[in-house]
Order: structure tokens, then sequence, then C-alpha cells
């Protein structure tokens, strides 16, 4: 795997350059060399496709979250952690096992109990050494016992994930953003200062938003300026911009959360945002990969390249990609690494339900 992971590297770094200079000690983040998406736009291009294929590397050739969805994670995030390092980049994880994930639905799961939780995380924790990573602690788990999550009780779901978030950050350089749903979802911020309190945001580096989700970054900087004050100042949050390129769905069929149509990439990845409260856009979603069994997608976390390449299709100025590493009529965008990196790659879970 080491000199695999040497050659990739060797191939990437002697091709493209990394779009941009970041900000001063901020991170680059690592693109994953085995996504779906790679995977497609190798197998269009052998068949032909050419054009599909240039679509899909828009997709490929980004830094995408690894997801983590099932027993064991330790073993694997170390590896993917090794990689990421390999490369001098920064990887994007997220933890996806609380009990009752989803409240039943599409990406439902997670662990048998609390017991089990703990065990996972700790495993978890174990895996992430001393190198940098960004991680996305429970996409939904704490906006979905405010909004209502049948069979989950609140004290035990915020007791776990306070543990989650402590474990993590007792690794020395790993930064951790607690879930807060997105701004079409719990309209009023306050509601979800207790809550967030008690999952212990107080311990985190600061929140998540937007994650599968598809509400402009405008929108969402906003709502995350307001919930930050709410929580009292100081915290800083991440924004999912890996599909809100042309915002949320407005139609009146079927769930607007769920593979809803006519969307678009959004921002590329970057630590560069303009805004010292915003550490990141990130491509939390791999774009591409199903919602759930909605609107003929297969199940939630599975590549669907039909979808993927709508995505892709309808990138634009202000959004997308136009060339791996650039955005739409812009200069290159700081924080972002257009070329795929060493690594041995895989998702490994996918997707929240969310408003």
């Amino acid at each position: 795997m080491v000199v695999t992971a040497v050659l990739l590297l060797g191939a990437a770094t002697g091709g493209t350059a990394a779009a941009g200079a970041p900000p001063e000690g901020a991170p680059l983040f690592w693109v994953d060399p085995d996504t779906a998406a790679a995977r497609q736009a190798a197998e269009w291009r052998a068949a032909g496709r050419l054009d599909d294929a240039r679509l899909i590397d828009r997709i490929a050739d980004r830094p995408q979250a690894v997801w983590f969805s099932d027993d064991g994670p330790g073993a694997v995030v170390r590896s993917r952690l090794a990689a990421a390092a390999m490369a001098g980049r920064t990887p994007v994880f997220v933890a996806y096992f609380i009990p009752g994930r989803d409240c039943g639905s599409y990406s439902s799961g997670g662990a048998r109990d609390a017991a089990h939780y703990r065990q996972w995380i700790d495993d978890f924790a174990s895996g992430l050494g001393t190198s940098p990573a960004y991680v996305i602690v429970e996409p939904d788990a704490v906006a979905h016992m405010v909004a209502g999550c049948p069979g989950a009780e609140a004290a035990e779901r915020h007791e776990l994930l306070a543990h989650a978030v402590q474990r993590l950050k007792s690794r020395p350089d790993t930064k951790v953003y607690l879930d807060a749903g997105n701004a079409g979802w719990i309209t009023d911020e306050q509601r979800l200062v207790t809550p967030l309190r008690s999952a212990g945001i107080a311990e985190a580096d600061g929140f998540a938003l937007n994650v599968s989700n598809f509400r402009t970054d405008e929108e969402s900087a906003k709502y995350g300026h307001r919930l930050a004050d709410a929580l009292g100042g100081g915290k800083h949050f991440v924004i999912d911009s890996s599909r809100n390129g042309n915002g949320p769905y407005e139609g009146t069929e079927g769930e607007a959360w769920c593979n809803p149509p006519g969307r678009a990439l959004g921002t590329p990845p970057t630590a560069d945002t303009g805004d010292p409260a915003i550490d990141a856009y990130l491509w939390i979603k791999r774009p591409g990969e199903s919602d759930g069994t909605c609107r003929g997608g297969p199940k939630a976390g599975q590549w669907w390249p039909e979808y993927a390449l709508g995505l892709a299709e309808r990138a634009r100025e202000g959004g997308a990609v136009a060339e791996p590493g650039v955005v739409a009529g812009t200069a290159p965008v700081a924080g972002t690494d257009p070329a795929p990196v060493a690594g041995t790659g895989g998702t490994v879970g996918q997707a929240g339900r969310q408003t």
C-alpha cells in the first residue's frame, strides 16, 4: 500500500500543482483517489464517453469526506489518515453511528446501544493519532431530537455525543465539529442552544451546517453567525457546500431534501472562506451518492451516476467547478487540491434525513 501510495503521490504532484495558496496555517484537504466518482470517470473515459468523464472529474478531483458508519472504524481511520498525511493533506471524516440513526428513515442503523457506541467512538479516536484531521460528529443527531425522534432518548443521546466530542478532541491535531442541522430545518436557532450545550459543543471546535442539504452558502453563513451568537459567541463552523450550487429545491413533489432534481455542485472545498468564523466550505456529502430510495434513487450512500452527472452539468459561476481547482469565472480557489493523491479510498456510509 505504501509503494502504491508513493507512486500515486508522485504522479499527482508531478502533474498538477495545488490550486492557489491557502491562508497561512490553513489546511489543504485530502482528495481520496478511489471514490465511486473516480471509478466512474475512469470507466466512462475507457468507454469513450470523454465529455461525461470530464464532468464527473469535477466531483472526483475534489476533496470529499469519508463516512464511517460500520463497526471497527479505527483501522480504516488509521489507513485514511496515513494516506492523507503522506500527501501532506488533511482528511475530513464523518462519525455516523449514533444509536437510532436517522430515526429509522433511509439511513437507519447505528450502534446497538450506548455501550456499543462508546466503544465505537473510542476505537474511532484511537485511529486518529497525531496527524491533522477534521471530524464531523453525527449528522442530524442533535436536530432530530429537537424536531422529534421517536424511540430516541434525548439525555442519553446528548451524553453520547458529548462523549464523542471529548474523545475525538483528545487527539492533539483533530478539529471537531458537532452537527447542527441546516438553516431550513430548525429555523429558530435558539431551540438548538441547550441541546448543543448538552451534546458537548463547549469542547468542540464548532458546529457543522447543511450536511447533505442544499441551503446556499449565504443562508448558511447568516444562520451560523446567529447560532454562534446564541451559543455565547466564539464558536466557529463549517458549511457543506457539496450540492448547493442552485440552492434548495422549491418544488412541491416529494421531500425537498431527498435527491431533489435540478441541483448543482457548490463552492469547492476550501479553508479560504473570507469569514473568520467559517473555518471551511467542505464537501461532506459526497456528490452523486444517493440520499435514499426516493425519486428513483438507490439506497442511501450508494453511487448514482445519472444524478452525479446532473450535479456536474449544472455547475455554474459562483457555486461550481469549471476546471479542477478553479471556480467558474474566478481565480483558483485557495485551499483546494485538484489532483488525486495517495490513499486507499472508499466511503463507508452516507446521508442523513434533513428538511
